[in-house]
């Protein structure tokens, strides 16, 4: 039996997900702010970069959030064991949830990109995965072709006893239809770091971490005013 997990609960309200940045020490400033307004976990997510750069942003990145946010590694399982991350999130080619595993081992989180397929899911779940991500559930900048996951994929993963990620265009606007079905977080990079000024991105992070936190709020009146 693998260990109990107690950080992968802090998979919930806003999980920043970074952009492109090479410059590291302008990606650490973003992080910093972002946190600042409200973060409560990050994605290290770079497309772009060489193997070195990431494994150096990685690494600086996991001092930074230390004490601070959880800090993910996208797509990358042996980096995440290597920079010592809280976990790494997983998408179609990155293997599955016990080969992630094998690399972080059992006290780290392992998160699965879902898409829109409840299947997929509870496959994930029971293969151990920590949360599941669903979308895109809006139109996206950064995966304009993005699938599109209904909304009702939200309300079906509740059973799984694992966190809800929810991905994909969101917004302050347009998150709270997603906590209200059953999102416990959702994971952002336009509508946080798409900024002027570091600032911004901390208000940003704030404004989407006071939706989050109003939704829990009406769940909590909500549980109070239910019969028992």
């Amino acid at each position: 039996m693998r260990a109990a997990r107690t950080d992968a609960r802090a998979i919930a309200g806003l999980y920043a997900v970074t952009p492109d940045l090479a410059d590291t020490a302008s990606l650490v400033a973003h992080v910093a702010a972002a946190i600042d307004g409200g973060a409560r976990a990050i994605q290290y997510r770079n497309k772009v970069a060489s193997e070195a750069l990431r494994a150096e942003q990685a690494g600086v990145l996991v001092r930074a959030c230390r004490g601070r946010a959880l800090l993910i590694v996208n797509d990358d399982a042996a980096l995440a064991a290597r920079v010592g991350a809280d976990g790494v999130h997983i998408g179609d080619d990155d293997g599955g949830v016990g080969a992630a595993r094998a690399f972080v081992g059992d006290a780290a989180i392992v998160g699965v990109s879902c898409h829109g397929d409840p299947a997929r899911a509870r496959a994930a779940a029971t293969a151990g995965a920590d949360y599941v991500a669903f979308g895109s559930f809006f139109a996206s900048r950064i995966k304009p072709g993005a699938h599109r996951a209904d909304i009702a994929v939200l309300r079906s993963a509740a059973m799984l006893r694992v966190a809800v990620v929810a991905i994909g265009g969101i917004t302050a606007a347009n998150a709270g239809a997603l906590y209200a079905a059953g999102a416990d977080a959702v994971a952002v990079i336009s509508d946080v770091f798409d900024r002027e000024s570091l600032a911004d991105v901390t208000r940003a992070a704030r404004s989407l971490d006071t939706v989050w936190r109003a939704s829990r709020r009406h769940c909590s009146d909500t549980a109070m005013r239910e019969p028992g």
